[in-house]
């Protein structure tokens, strides 16, 4: 594991913000990453010139949360699509006559809860999602909380060796283990494949043009083009190199909040640890690009 206090991370690792806000205001959590968003009410429509800024304090902070918000699906989904079309997950379960919108729920009756692992949304996808919102309605009265992650901040605090062995190398992400019968009790079937697809472990962002580790243990398999054992030990460090604390910062929701993250350059990581109580809200996803 990196020695993080031998390597401090630098003003690009962490995101460091530029000209000041006017149209809203941005707290944020943590040097490294994330920010709560305040003057900004999604349902009563956004301008151009807060939009601007939305997406200048998303570039910087990589997750932004807004709280005390009350959205329609409808409402949900067009703040959504003021970043780009939206993504229809391939396995999960989405609200009645809204297959844009998927459905994020766990309560006393459920065997697990959504993305209880460090994971990047869909990066078995071709084209993994840009970005994810999401919108939680009903909170549990402690806990729920989800942890989000660096990935710019993991790759600055590899080892210059590492970072060399690492560069032009793939590594293939695969839906299979992870979708094949999730979603059995909720009476979703199982598609016939679920997709595969391989993509640069250091990946640059379309927009900053910065690097950023680009692997999570809910969806890497394996390292393209070397042995298992050397894939396995490679990976093994890298995911536990990406969830170092330095790296995140932690939300607790409050009914009405809503989380934007930027799905290219950060991992996340929901904690259930509020069984039995229920935790229900609503996710849309904002199509991205094949990494390079």
């Amino acid at each position: 594991m990196t020695n993080l206090k031998e390597k401090p991370l630098s003003a690009a690792a962490v995101g460091a913000p530029s000209a000041a806000y006017r149209k809203i205001k941005v707290n944020r959590l943590t040097p490294v990453i994330g920010a709560e968003i305040g003057g900004v009410d999604i349902a009563a429509g956004v301008n151009e010139d807060v939009l601007e800024e939305i997406h200048q304090a998303f570039t910087e902070n990589l997750v932004i949360f807004f709280r005390g918000q009350s959205l329609t699906l409808e409402q949900h989904a067009a703040f959504g699509r003021l970043f780009g079309e939206l993504h229809t997950h391939p396995a999960a379960p989405s609200e009645p006559g809204h297959p844009e919108i998927m459905i994020i729920a766990a309560d006393e009756n459920s065997a697990r809860a959504n993305g209880e692992i460090w994971h990047t949304d869909v990066s078995c996808d071709a084209e993994p999602p840009l970005g994810s919102m999401l919108y939680i309605k009903e909170t549990p009265p402690e806990g729920g909380d989800t942890l989000f992650a660096n990935m710019y901040a993991a790759y600055e605090a590899l080892s210059s060796r590492m970072k060399t062995y690492l560069e032009g190398m793939t590594a293939t992400h695969d839906g299979e283990h992870v979708y094949r019968g999730l979603y059995a009790n909720l009476g979703v079937e199982d598609k016939p494949s679920y997709p595969r697809s391989s993509h640069p472990i250091l990946r640059t962002h379309p927009v900053t043009g910065k690097k950023c580790l680009y692997v999570n243990s809910g969806f890497t398999v394996s390292i393209d083009g070397v042995s298992p054992c050397e894939s396995d030990a490679i990976l093994r460090f890298l995911f536990q190199h990406a969830a170092h604390p330095a790296f995140q910062c932690r939300f607790r929701w409050t009914p009405g909040s809503l989380a934007f993250w930027d799905n290219r350059c950060v991992q996340h990581h929901a904690i259930w640890d509020y069984w039995p109580n229920r935790r229900y809200g609503n996710r849309v996803t904002i199509k991205g690009e094949k990494p390079f």
